[in-house]
């Protein structure tokens, strides 16, 4: 058969339509000269190739000259197998022969604006007009660099005004953990049910779990991200799933991006004589912490290394900052005053 269109697209000889242009639009980005500009030629040579492959495989008419005569029914050494002239094809008759099947392939970037909804996919920026083949004019290295792929969802900060495919909005969903998770790192299982299209497209509903590996230090915040996980619909990019970090609040601690914050309810005495304060880390070691010199209202005792730990690196850790709520006497007798006097002096 000479050439194998489906190889080259990597799909099955039954493939519909919806798979067709799912192998196409997967490849074309792959091999967009743009997209590799160290090996430009090669890229060149194969995307015209997905780009012939695809215009022959999606039409009817010559998919079904191609299954039957092969490279060369379409080169026009046999006879159609029906009658019609689709785009791209030229049928003719000779005076002494019969009906002849002409094909004659477009340019590939032609084939790849008429896929993705641009009137060229250069937008009017790139130079080159019509032809057979993939002109380097037209391919210039840098040209658009990733913006002509971002909105397509293949990375890149820019967008064209036009897309045939776009991409759904990302689904956020809140993952709440407690101080302990992300003090010592867990990992947590989230059961999710979308929809997915099967080979003739239509949908259907699946459930997957989905693995997340909360790593210690991570704060409110952070997202990770499951790339198109979302509900695949035709013509649509699946949108990807985020779970962001939400911190649940703790019965003692605080947090202060590293350090964690431990309120002490003491007395005026305990202010006064000294306070030995004993905790329970959020790993489970208890710490005994004695104090001796007078708590004044505003004192802050710092225990280094012993705050949460870094996200990039987690065996350094922040600090542990005790502060103190001393409760004073709401009143006091007359001999208490005199006995406080004398103590302190007056």
């Amino acid at each position: 058969m000479g050439v194998d269109y489906y190889k080259i697209l990597q799909v099955d000889r039954n493939a519909k339509d919806e798979e067709l242009k799912k192998a196409y639009r997967k490849l074309a980005m792959k091999w967009h000269p743009d997209k590799n500009p160290n090996n430009k030629k090669e890229a060149e040579a194969k995307f015209k190739q997905i780009s012939e492959a695809y215009e022959v495989l999606s039409d009817p008419q010559k998919r079904a000259v191609y299954d039957q005569y092969g490279e060369e029914g379409l080169k026009g050494q046999v006879p159609p197998p029906g009658a019609g002239a689709p785009g791209g094809a030229t049928f003719f008759t000779t005076g002494d022969g019969p009906t002849t099947f002409r094909f004659n392939p477009r340019s590939a970037d032609d084939i790849f604006a008429e896929f993705f909804g641009f009137s060229s996919p250069f937008g009017g920026m790139g130079g080159g007009g019509g032809g057979g083949g993939v002109r380097g004019s037209r391919f210039s290295s840098g040209l658009f660099s990733d913006d002509i792929f971002a909105s397509f969802g293949e990375g890149g900060g820019g967008s064209m005004n036009q897309s045939a495919s776009r991409k759904a909005p990302p689904i956020e969903i809140k993952l709440p953990c407690s101080l302990e998770e992300l003090y010592k790192g867990t990992v947590k299982k989230m059961k999710i049910s979308r929809e997915i299209l099967d080979a003739s497209g239509k949908t259907m509903q699946v459930e997957e779990i989905l693995t997340i590996e909360v790593k210690p230090g991570w704060k409110k915040g952070t997202k990770i991200t499951f790339p198109e996980k979302g509900n695949e619909q035709p013509n649509v990019v699946p949108a990807d799933v985020v779970f962001i970090i939400e911190e649940k609040s703790h019965s003692v601690f605080t947090r202060d991006g590293q350090d964690l914050i431990v309120t002490q309810k003491i007395s005026l005495v305990e202010a006064l004589t000294g306070y030995t304060v004993r905790l329970t880390t959020l790993d489970g070691r208890n710490l005994t912490i004695p104090i001796n010199n007078v708590i004044n209202p505003d004192h802050e005792e710092v225990v280094p290394r012993e705050g949460m730990p870094s996200q990039k690196d987690p065996s350094r850790k922040g600090n542990l900052r005790i502060k103190f709520n001393i409760k004073f006497p709401t009143r006091l007798t007359t001999d208490q005053k005199a006995g406080i006097k004398k103590l302190l002096g007056s």
